[in-house]
C-alpha cells in the first residue's frame, strides 16, 4: 500500500506551523499542507529565502493561505518572539511540524551558549513547543510532529553533566545525540499528553536518505569535510527527492489513522513509501527521557506544562 500527498484530506480551516519551511523537507511539507487547504505558517530564519519559498508555493497554488514568521532556533529570544507572534495572529494551532535542523557542522555555540546541533535541533523546538501549548488547546485536536533521523540509532542519550559535549565534540556524535533527543522528545511528549488526557498527539517521523540543502550546508560549514562530502554524494546519487522525503512527516501530520507515540518513515529504512515504523522500547528509555526533560527545562527555563492546553480549551 502506498501513501502520497493525494491521500491528504481536506485541511481547510486548520492552521499548521512548519519550522525550516523555506527549503528542503520543510518547503515540501508547507507546499503539501497548503495544497490541502491548510493555512500554513512558514517559520524560518532567513527572511529573503522564506519570501522566495512563499513565491515558489504560490507559483503553483496562487490561492495558498500562507504567513511567515522569522524564527532562529539557535536563539531562545527569537523563539519567544516567534511564538508570541504566532499566537497573536492565530486562534489555534492544529499542526506543528518541528522540522528545521542542522547537521554535521563544526563545533559552535548558540546565542544562549548551547552546542549548536543540540541547541537548534532539540532545545529550540522544545522551547517553541512549550510556548505554543495554548494554541493546541484552542484546536479540537492537534498534532506535534517531531522530525528525527535514522542517525538517532547511533546517538547516545544526553548526559546531564555534559549535554554540550565539551571536550568530546565530534560533528556526527553531536548530530546523532540531537536526533536521539528528538526521538526521546517525541515519545516523552506523547506520554505527557496521554497522562494529561488532552486531545493532542505527539508523532515522530524521519525522512530516510533525502537529497536536500542539509548536506550542501554541512559540506560548506566544514570546508568540505570528508564524511560530509560522502554524505552529500550518497544523498545526491541515491537519496530520495525532498518531496518524497517529506512524505513521512506529512503522513504523521495528516493521516487520520496515525496515532500518538507512533513513528513514520520509509518502508525500507532509508528508502520507500512512508509507513508506520516500530518504536523500540530499549532498556533505559524512561530514564533517558526524564534526563532529557531535566536538561531541557534547565537550559530553556521553560516547563512543558500540558495543563496549559486544558486551560486554553476552557476559555
Amino acid at each position: 500500500m502506498t501513501w502520497t500527498t493525494s491521500d491528504i484530506g481536506d485541511l481547510t480551516g486548520r492552521t499548521a506551523v512548519v519550522t525550516g519551511a523555506n527549503g528542503g523537507l520543510g518547503l515540501e511539507t508547507a507546499r503539501a499542507l497548503a495544497a490541502a487547504g491548510a493555512h500554513v505558517v512558514l517559520a524560518a530564519r532567513n527572511p529573503a529565502k522564506t519570501d522566495a519559498a512563499v513565491e515558489d508555493i504560490r507559483s503553483g497554488n496562487p490561492e495558498a493561505s500562507l504567513a511567515t514568521v522569522p524564527l532562529d532556533l539557535s536563539s531562545l529570544e527569537s523563539v519567544r518572539t516567534a511564538a508570541s507572534a504566532i499566537l497573536a495572529d492565530h486562534d489555534r494551532i492544529d499542526i506543528l511540524v518541528n522540522n528545521a535542523g542542522v547537521m554535521g557542522i563544526p563545533e559552535r555555540r548558540t546565542a544562549d551558549g548551547f552546542e549548536m546541533q543540540f541547541g537548534v535541533n532539540h532545545l529550540g523546538h522544545f522551547a517553541l513547543t512549550a510556548r505554543l501549548l495554548a494554541g493546541f488547546g484552542r484546536a479540537p485536536s492537534s498534532r506535534v510532529v517531531t522530525v528525527t533521523s535514522t542517525m538517532h540509532h547511533l546517538g547516545l542519550a544526553v548526559d546531564p553533566e555534559n549535554p554540550d559535549l565539551e571536550g568530546k565534540y565530534d560533528p556526527w556524535r553531536a548530530y546523532s545525540q540531537s536526533k536521539l533527543a528528538n526521538y526521546h522528545f517525541g515519545i516523552g511528549l506523547h506520554r505527557r499528553f496521554t497522562e494529561a488526557g488532552v486531545p493532542v498527539s505527539s508523532i515522530l517521523a524521519h525522512p530516510g536518505l533525502s537529497n536536500t540543502d542539509l548536506q550542501r550546508t554541512s559540506v560548506e560549514e566544514t570546508s568540505g569535510g570528508f564524511t560530509q562530502r560522502a554524505a552529500r554524494f550518497l544523498a545526491a546519487t541515491t537519496g530520495m527527492s525532498a518531496a518524497r522525503g517529506a512524505l513521512p512527516q506529512l503522513r504523521a501530520a495528516t493521516d487520520p489513522a496515525a496515532g500518538g507515540g507512533e513513528l513514520y518513515g520509509p518502508r525500507f529504512f532509508n528508502f520507500g513509501v512512508p509507513v508506520r515504523r516500530p518504536v523500540l522500547r530499549v532498556v533505559g528509555l524512561d530514564r533517558a527521557i526524564e534526563r532529557l526533560w531535566t536538561v531541557s527545562e534547565r537550559a530553556t527555563g521553560l516547563r512543558l506544562d500540558v495543563d496549559t492546553i486544558r486551560n486554553a480549551a476552557t476559555r
